[in-house]
């Protein structure tokens, strides 16, 4: 089974990534994981593309995404992907699970982000999870994908919804 994972900021793509790789003996990619280096340096696409192609190639069997980044990889990992799972949550939802997120990683690394990114939330994060992250441009790529592979996309618009289709 091949599993990519879509959503909002703090919308839970990467626990929901863990839960359903540790559910189906899966292997987990964290795009955070190779999106950036210790202290919060961005990688560049080529080195993103050759990390993911890595992964895919190294597990044509089944796998866990999650992550857009709509420019890396993202034609093969949705041919290839079984099911697309889309986390429309709500703005009060997502941050709330930010701060959350925030309180329990306060000073440390989490375990799907690249090892010296310690937590933290900033004015810019706080725009990007309230309004950057959902520009029209973004809510089109999430349209997109869902009406390019409509058998496969799966949109939760709650955790409840979520919760109740894959017995979290």
């Amino acid at each position: 089974m091949k599993i990519a994972i879509l959503g909002h900021c703090g919308s839970g793509k990467s626990t929901l990534a863990r839960q359903l790789g540790e559910k189906y003996g899966l292997p987990v990619l964290h795009f955070d994981t190779i999106h950036f280096l210790p202290g919060w340096v961005e990688t560049d696409r080529p080195y993103k593309r050759e990390k993911v192609t890595e992964f895919l190639d190294a597990n044509p069997d089944g796998w866990v995404m999650d992550g857009n980044y709509f420019k890396i990889c993202a034609e093969r990992r949705f041919e290839e992907a079984d099911h697309i799972i889309y986390l429309d949550f709500p703005r009060r939802v997502c941050l709330l699970r930010v701060y959350k997120r925030l309180f329990t990683y306060r000073g440390k690394t989490r375990p799907d982000m690249a090892p010296g990114c310690n937590e933290k939330v900033d004015w810019a994060f706080f725009k990007w999870t309230l309004w950057k992250g959902r520009s029209p441009q973004k809510l089109a790529d999430f349209e997109a994908v869902g009406k390019q592979y409509p058998d496969k996309f799966h949109r939760y618009k709650n955790p409840k919804q979520l919760k109740k289709e894959f017995f979290l």
